[in-house]
C-alpha cells in the first residue's frame, strides 16, 4: 500500500538499549523519560525545495513557519506542549541570499514566539542545489497522558478536528500560478491553509488532559494514510463516512474525484484524526465546544486487520491507495 511505510518498518530496531525510551519509531513522535512526572516528546521533519516548497508557491516567511509548524503538529498529536526546536539547514551555492534565509528564520521565530518555544541549536552546511530545512522539535507531556496511534478499539468514534482538503486545493492553484498572482478571495483561505498551517496544539492538550483513552494522529499525508496508520497500530479497521467529513461549500462544488484527491490523499492539513469510545464522545464534544474548538464524528472503528473503509451512497469500499509518500 505504501513503500515508504514498508521501508520504515524494515529499519525499525527490534531491540532497545535505553530503558528511558518509551515510544520509538511508529508514531508521530518519539518519547523518552527520566522524569517521574513528565515525558519528553521529540519530532523531526525535513522540507526540501522543489518537493515541499518553491519560491513560487511559498513566501519566504511562510517557508520558515511551515518548517516549524509541521513539527509542532507532531507534538500536538502526542498531546505535548512544544518547548524547544533545533534547525539544520543545507544552503545551495547559488540562488539564495542571506536576506532570504533571515526571512525564513523570522517565519520560524514568529511561530516559536507564539508557542513560547526556544531555538536551542542546529547546523548549517552547503549543498549543490535545492534548499533543505530540517527541524527537530521537543516538548513535554505528563506521564500516562501520551496519545498513541495504538489506542483505538472496536466501536470507537473516529473524529477529526477540522475541515480537510484545504491545503491540497491551495497547492494545486499555487502550482499553476505563483502565490504573487493569486488574489481570488475564494481561493485565499486554501492558499493560507497550505502556506501557514495551524498546529492543533490546544486540541491535543485538551485530549491529553482528559482521562479518556484516545488514539491520535496528525493529518500530514492525507486522511486515508493517517487512518491507515491508526488501523495498523491498533490492529483494527477504520470506517469513514464520506458525508460526515467536514467540507466547505467551495470544495463540495468540485467533482467527486477532485474532492477525494484533496481530502483523502492530499495531506498537509495538519488537523488531527483520533478515536474515542462512543460513551465518552459526547463529553469530548462538549469539552471542545467549551473551548471554542471544532470536532467532527466522521466514522467508527471496527474489528479487522488494518483496513480503511469508505462509506458513501450506501456502498462500502476498501481504500487501497494512501496519501503522499517518498518512495
Amino acid at each position: 500500500m505504501n513503500k515508504e511505510i514498508e521501508w520504515i518498518r524494515s529499519i525499525t530496531p527490534t531491540k532497545r538499549h535505553q530503558s528511558s525510551l518509551k515510544v520509538g519509531i511508529g508514531d508521530d513522535a518519539a518519547i523518552y523519560s527520566d522524569d517521574e512526572t513528565k515525558e519528553t516528546v521529540i519530532a523531526v521533519d525535513t522540507m526540501v525545495e522543489g518537493v515541499h516548497f518553491t519560491k513560487d508557491t511559498m513566501p519566504l516567511k511562510a517557508i520558515g513557519h511551515k518548517a516549524l509548524a509541521v513539527n509542532i503538529s507532531d507534538l500536538a498529536a502526542m498531546g505535548a506542549v512544544p518547548l524547544y526546536y533545533l534547525v539544520s539547514i543545507a544552503i545551495p551555492k547559488s540562488g539564495w541570499l542571506t536576506e532570504d534565509l533571515n526571512e525564513i528564520y523570522a517565519g520560524m521565530k514568529t511561530l516559536a514566539d507564539h508557542w513560547e518555544m526556544d531555538l536551542i541549536g542546529g547546523d548549517t552546511v552547503s549543498i549543490d542545489r535545492n534548499l533543505v530545512i530540517t527541524v527537530t522539535a521537543l516538548g513535554k507531556v505528563e506521564q500516562g497522558k501520551r496519545l498513541l496511534r495504538s489506542n483505538a478499539s472496536p466501536e470507537d468514534v473516529v473524529f477529526v478536528t477540522g475541515p480537510l482538503g484545504h491545503s491540497a486545493l491551495g497547492l494545486e492553484h499555487l502550482l499553476k500560478n505563483s502565490h504573487k498572482n493569486i488574489d481570488d478571495p475564494e481561493l485565499l483561505p486554501y492558499i493560507k491553509a497550505h502556506q501557514w498551517p495551524v498546529p492543533q496544539v490546544k486540541a491535543g492538550r485538551i485530549l491529553a488532559e482528559t482521562d479518556f483513552k484516545v488514539a491520535l494522529n496528525d493529518i500530514s499525508d492525507g486522511l486515508a494514510s493517517e487512518a491507515k496508520e491508526i488501523a495498523d497500530a491498533s490492529n483494527v479497521s477504520v470506517e469513514i463516512v464520506w458525508d460526515n467529513i467536514p467540507k466547505t461549500p467551495f470544495i463540495k462544488k468540485a467533482p467527486i474525484h477532485k474532492q477525494e484527491e484533496w481530502i483523502l490523499y492530499g495531506g498537509e492539513d495538519f488537523q488531527l484524526i483520533g478515536t474515542i469510545s462512543k460513551v465518552e464522545w459526547p463529553k469530548l464534544k462538549q469539552l471542545f465546544k467549551e473551548n471554542a474548538l471544532s470536532i467532527h464524528n466522521i466514522g467508527s472503528i471496527t474489528s479487522g486487520k488494518g483496513e480503511v473503509k469508505l462509506v458513501r451512497d450506501n456502498e462500502t469500499i476498501v481504500l487501497t491507495k494512501t496519501g503522499y509518500h517518498h518512495l
